[in-house]
């Protein structure tokens, strides 16, 4: 009762303190440029740390920990995954897409091509990634409370879902994108704090010692030196071999395409800063996956995660929560107790940022490509549009209520890659193709993009994920022809070929002639604030 009542109090002032950066984030929005960009305002490292608070979701604080604590060193390769995959975003896409683009990903893509097609394209493919992220998180949300205040009760269940979704309606239509980046800045420092405190108190139990700690984590597991190893997951024949291999082409290269990861490039003066940003992002993610090393094996060898086990039965999700109450003093300990509603209270936190900054880049898409480009034909005042994204984003919270409430026996790990394989399928391809390829055409584009989506979401359709084994969505019935759980091997192929063959079918257009006018605003960032549309 103790444990809970701290949560509650914990959980009510995280929210008090993210409403308050809201009000007063409201009070700044004086423009599109505000609401949509934050004024691109945010220096170098403010945008690195609202990065690192947008990128370090649920998933990554739950679910990695979670996942080495039950499969060992499989689970550890989650993490080198999604932080390998900063290094293509700051290669390929950081600096060239803030120089060219204005406040969304459709604004780079449509600069020298037809608006309508493009822009609907990039709508539908932000608003589709953004709604598969934020059913997992939302999700995520009612499941981590109800399993930390012992309550299994889907009525408690569907109330912490509304209200994650109201505070999302609240954070976006009245903080736009100044609210939301604070609130992301904020979560990431209390991240990192809480993340690095158990941390250090798990080494300590070890003497500082990894492998002391690694030694008993696999002694615990009961699978002894296989823990250490791979194959407790993936690898164990041949189509587990490409099972991995597609889950990380889709971590690798989704990131790059994410929509709420490309349009907080936009938020920073320049393109020095924008560089900057992504340094810091990575040198915080980087920090933080570290860390989920010591998480998930300290879990391993402090709590226990065999077969019915809360972390067994919970696919791992309160591995981290229940290690720091391990390492606090044990269950019923004034620090135990502590240590669980701090790190309860962060990871509440981290799906709060996480599903605003989805709901704003979904609203931010609706009003300036669909609304202000494709219906009204940039006949729109910024006013009229800010009010659209406004009600955008309420109708697009309303909407991730409903099909949350529903999703909960959905597989949380399977909406989040699936999100990373449609980044990666559909919006990357385009990107590229865009930024490097003169005869890159409209045709090109919505090919690339509809070929993308189609391809990763099809296949997921008729995967093991979906029919056909005991952890499938629907194990009753079996149509799952296609072998892998992560369709990015095959979808992210399917998407480039598609923008190649629609290019070369497309024949010449007379944006061709603006490529070399794209390439030097994407290499100096000269007219970046201005969409230039024709």
């Amino acid at each position: 009762m103790n444990n809970q009542v701290l949560i509650v109090v914990l959980f009510l002032a995280v929210v008090a303190l993210t409403l308050g950066i809201t009000i007063w984030a409201s009070r700044q929005n004086r423009s599109a440029a505000d609401y949509y960009a934050g004024g691109r305002s945010f220096s170098g490292f403010q945008n690195g740390l609202a990065i690192g608070g947008d990128y370090m979701s649920a998933a990554s604080f739950l679910g990695i920990s979670g996942s080495i604590a039950l499969y060992g060193y499989d689970g550890f390769l989650y993490s080198i995954g999604f932080l390998v995959a900063w290094l293509v975003a700051l290669l390929l896409v950081a600096e060239l897409l803030r120089n060219s683009g204005r406040y969304t990903m459709a604004d780079q893509l449509a600069y020298r091509m037809k608006q309508v097609p493009v822009r609907s394209a990039a709508a539908l493919s932000t608003i589709v990634v953004s709604i598969f992220y934020l059913l997992a998180q939302m999700v995520g949300a009612g499941s981590l409370v109800s399993l930390l205040l012992g309550v299994d009760s889907p009525a408690l269940k569907n109330t912490v879902i509304a209200v994650v979704g109201l505070l999302m309606i609240i954070y976006v239509t009245f903080g736009g994108m100044k609210g939301t980046t604070w609130v992301q800045i904020v979560k990431a420092v209390l991240l990192m704090v809480g993340s690095l405190l158990i941390s250090l108190l798990v080494l300590a139990k070890f003497g500082f010692n990894l492998s002391a700690l690694l030694g008993a984590a696999a002694e615990r597991s009961g699978k002894g030196e296989a823990f250490l190893q791979p194959g407790q997951l993936y690898g164990r024949d041949l189509v587990g071999q490409f099972d991995f291999l597609s889950l990380g082409l889709a971590l690798v290269l989704g990131t790059a395409g994410l929509p709420h990861i490309l349009i907080r490039f936009y938020t920073t003066p320049t393109a020095k800063a924008a560089r900057k940003s992504v340094l810091w992002a990575i040198g915080l993610i980087g920090s933080f996956y570290l860390m989920t090393l010591v998480l998930g094996f300290g879990a391993a060898a402090l709590v226990e995660t065999g077969q019915g086990s809360p972390v067994a039965t919970s696919a791992g999700n309160v591995a981290s929560p229940l290690l720091a109450e391990a390492v606090g003093g044990g269950e019923g300990s004034l620090g135990g107790s502590v240590l669980l509603a701090l790190i309860s209270a962060v990871a509440f936190a981290t799906i709060l940022a996480v599903v605003a900054g989805l709901t704003l880049t979904s609203a931010t898409s609706v009003a300036h490509d669909l609304y202000a480009t494709v219906w009204k034909k940039g006949q729109v005042t910024e006013k009229q549009e800010v009010r659209t994204a406004r009600v955008a984003a309420i109708v697009i919270g309303v909407v991730a209520i409903a099909l949350a409430i529903p999703a909960q026996s959905l597989n949380i790990a399977f909406l989040v890659a699936l999100a990373f394989a449609t980044a990666a399928s559909a919006n990357l391809p385009t990107l590229i193709y865009n930024l490097f390829w003169r005869r890159f055409n409209t045709r090109g584009a919505c090919w690339s993009i509809y070929g993308g989506l189609i391809a990763s979401v099809g296949l997921v359709l008729f995967s093991p994920v979906v029919s056909g084994g005991p952890r499938s969505l629907i194990p009753s019935v079996d149509f799952a022809w296609f072998p892998l759980n992560n369709p990015g091997l095959v979808s992210i192929p399917i998407g480039f070929l598609c923008g190649y063959l629609g290019t070369l079918l497309g024949g010449r257009e007379a944006g061709e002639d603006r490529y070399t006018e794209l390439q030097v605003r994407s290499l100096t960032g000269a007219g970046a604030e201005k969409a230039v549309q024709h």
